[in-house]
């Protein structure tokens, strides 16, 4: 946990692990919920997030920004237990830092491979050297703040103004791979949908699934792409593989709601027209002639689903019991258990995903 006493944030008791992920939901929003994000302001951010990404080992996983908040799911791995070679150090370092500041590092790390007393090298000061930075990496928190910082600092110089940008601290849920990932993936490519701003979520080029699509900076979106596999996929054992988006696509789209074909300009989300399936479609599921079998989620993610930014935790139920065990001391003694039922725009998950916090007002 990390933050001041009663504000704790959510983080994962299997932070560690190898073989279990950990994901969160992040988002924050622009002081006083201005809308002061162009084109240029969100290619910037996309710009940040992707060097944080490369320099943190954090990877995301789905993203969208808009016009005056951002959406983030992300993966946090452990540090490798051998920790980073010398090599892939200097490359992180790269990321953030200039070529002299690499390069100094590079021959101070030179140096005490050299310099160690009969042994070849100075194993104390190859540890100090990797420690001034590795406790920057794989961390959630570090991961956020150096982003909001480097974009705030670009902002302000561009837009001559000064303070903060960011509306108190920004929001984290810990969110289980497999059916919760996706759906909150979907959820966050939905963004500018829901906002009415396109009709489909790949014509939106500041978000995973619009680069996935369209293709990034660089013109190939193979970012979004691998992590969007990872969202989808995680929970079978499948990592960042670029090579199945075309296998992952069409679950996802269907997880959004929409008909896999664009070519005829048809496509509708969350049940407003019941798009015919194509024969790949029907294949997949066999069952009617509806873009899904449970028009319910899909409708589900075209509202505003508060559970999904304030639950602390969403997933399976025994996930969720899982998360409460670890954090026991959070709760009273009268909180037996920590899964609970969501309510209002977020009851057609029912049965599939769970929440810990029972948010009452306004879910």
């Amino acid at each position: 946990m990390s933050g001041k006493k009663g504000t704790k944030r959510w983080l994962t008791p299997w932070a560690e692990s190898e073989d279990k992920a950990s994901v969160y939901h992040l988002t924050s929003r622009v002081v006083d919920r201005r809308f002061v994000f162009g084109d240029e302001e969100r290619g910037k951010f996309r710009m940040f997030m992707r060097m944080m990404e490369n320099f943190s080992g954090c990877r995301v996983l789905s993203y969208c920004v808009m016009s005056n908040h951002f959406h983030i799911l992300l993966e946090v791995p452990p540090m490798p237990k051998a920790g980073l070679s010398d090599a892939e150090l200097l490359k992180r370092l790269g990321v953030l830092y200039a070529e002299n500041f690499v390069k100094s590092v590079a021959d101070e790390l030179a140096a005490a491979r050299e310099e160690g007393d009969g042994e070849g090298e100075d194993a104390d000061a190859v540890s100090e050297i990797h420690g001034r930075f590795t406790p920057r990496m794989h961390d959630l928190s570090d991961f956020m703040k150096t982003l909001l910082q480097r974009f705030t600092r670009w902002f302000n110089r561009e837009h001559n103004r000064t303070g903060t940008l960011w509306e108190d601290r920004f929001k984290s849920v810990i969110v289980e791979s497999g059916t919760a990932a996706r759906t909150i993936a979907a959820y966050i490519d939905l963004n500018p949908v829901r906002a009415g701003m396109v009709s489909d979520p790949a014509d939106y080029r500041w978000s995973s699934y619009g680069e996935a699509v369209g293709g990034g900076a660089k013109g190939n979106g193979k970012k979004a792409r691998e992590g969007l596999v990872r969202a989808c996929m995680s929970h079978k054992g499948i990592g960042f593989e670029a090579e199945k988006w075309k296998e992952v696509s069409r679950i996802y789209r269907r997880a959004m709601g929409m008909a896999l074909g664009r070519k005829s300009g048809r496509a509708e989300v969350g049940g407003a027209r019941q798009a015919t399936k194509n024969e790949e479609e029907m294949l997949a599921s066999k069952d009617n002639e509806t873009v899904l079998p449970d028009l319910g989620m899909a409708g589900m993610l075209m509202k505003r689903v508060r559970y999904f930014t304030d639950g602390a935790v969403i997933g399976s139920k025994e996930f969720v019991n899982e998360a409460f065990a670890g954090a026991r001391e959070r709760f009273t003694e009268r909180r037996k258990d920590g899964a609970r039922r969501m309510r209002g725009s977020g009851e057609a998950a029912n049965g599939m995903l769970w929440s810990i916090r029972d948010l009452r007002v306004r879910v």
